[in-house]
């Protein structure tokens, strides 16, 4: 067990660095405009998208997926685009293609869909793993090359993909090295009856996402990434990330445990959590509301395992059960 320590935490933060957080709570209000009761999932969402990461949103289709997409797009003034991917759907599509220009006779480069602030990728697993492939670099490294030449993505930038666990005949499944790219996640869920209600009249009026208002600007959201970047995370909590992570790689019922770069995204997610919740550290809490979101689609579950009932959650519990947290006194 690890021993017990006590440290206190120096607000580094000047008050006036803090302005930007009534922007996120403005951001969330504005998505709440088109996504009815389900603010957790929208407050991950944000979490992800401040943190610099990527989000997997599997769920039924009709949920509200592509909306949710949308709406964060325009709340936060962020340039869109979509690609609804099917087996004929092209790498080119994507990254974008050279093409000679008959007048100079040089080869001039055609921007794909992939240069965008926020890019949608819809049903990610209709298409073939060689278009899926694609999105590796823009997701790691923030740029594309095409012909030898690389070119940066806008800033700020996010992938969301989509996916529906249903109807997965002719699917191509993310291979473990894509699906270790996505930060987070998500499941949007049904309704219950009450919030389908709610969504039922909002087709009385006007589209709903035609009265979302953009909340804030690029350079807003720039600022907030940077913000959270800089959040305290004391040593013990860096060393029960490992540990978890390391826990993982030895429990017998996962094949694949999670890699080093899961316990990066779930420390960056803990630091825009901790921004968004007004505290300039991270603590277990943190740790806690998004330990399952970061690491459930980064393990791969023993045959033994899935044979007895289990799934990648109720293994992650027991690693949760196992390691023990630290324990925080201010």
């Amino acid at each position: 067990m690890h021993p017990v320590r006590i440290w206190t935490v120096k607000m580094k933060m000047e008050a006036g660095k803090r302005m930007t957080q009534p922007k996120a709570l403005a951001i969330i209000n504005e998505v709440r405009k088109a996504i009815i009761g389900k603010d957790t999932v929208v407050c991950k969402t944000l979490m992800a998208i401040i943190a610099g990461g990527h989000i997997l949103l599997e769920d039924n289709p009709g949920v509200g997926k592509t909306t949710m997409a949308l709406a964060f797009s325009r709340a936060m003034s962020m340039s869109f685009s979509r690609v609804q991917f099917t087996p004929e759907t092209m790498p080119s599509d994507v990254i974008g293609y050279s093409i000679v220009n008959q007048d100079t006779g040089r080869l001039e480069y055609r921007p794909g869909a992939l240069l965008c602030n926020l890019f949608l990728a819809d049903e990610i697993n209709r298409t073939s793993a060689k278009t899926q492939s694609a999105l590796l670099e823009a997701m790691e490294e923030g740029q594309v090359t095409v012909d030898g030449v690389s070119r940066q993505l806008p800033r700020p930038y996010t992938v969301i993909a989509t996916q529906n666990p249903l109807g997965t005949a002719g699917t191509q499944p993310l291979p473990e090295s894509q699906l270790d790219r996505f930060m987070l996640r998500l499941s949007i869920g049904y309704p219950s009856a009450e919030q389908e209600v709610g969504i039922l009249k909002q087709t009385e009026g006007q589209r709903p996402l035609n009265l979302i208002q953009p909340a804030a600007s690029l350079d807003e959201v720039v600022q907030m990434r940077r913000e959270a970047a800089g959040i305290y995370v004391a040593d013990d909590l860096y060393r029960y990330v490992a540990d978890l992570c390391v826990a993982t790689r030895e429990d017998p019922a996962l094949r694949l445990g999670v890699s080093p770069r899961a316990g990066g995204a779930l420390v960056r997610a803990c630091r825009a959590s901790a921004w968004m919740g007004g505290r300039d550290y991270v603590v277990p809490a943190d740790i806690h509301l998004l330990f399952y979101d970061v690491m459930a689609h980064r393990v791969v579950l023993e045959p033994q395992a899935k044979m007895s009932g289990r799934d990648p959650r109720s293994v992650l519990e027991g690693v949760m059960g196992r390691v023990p947290a630290p324990k925080l006194i201010k």
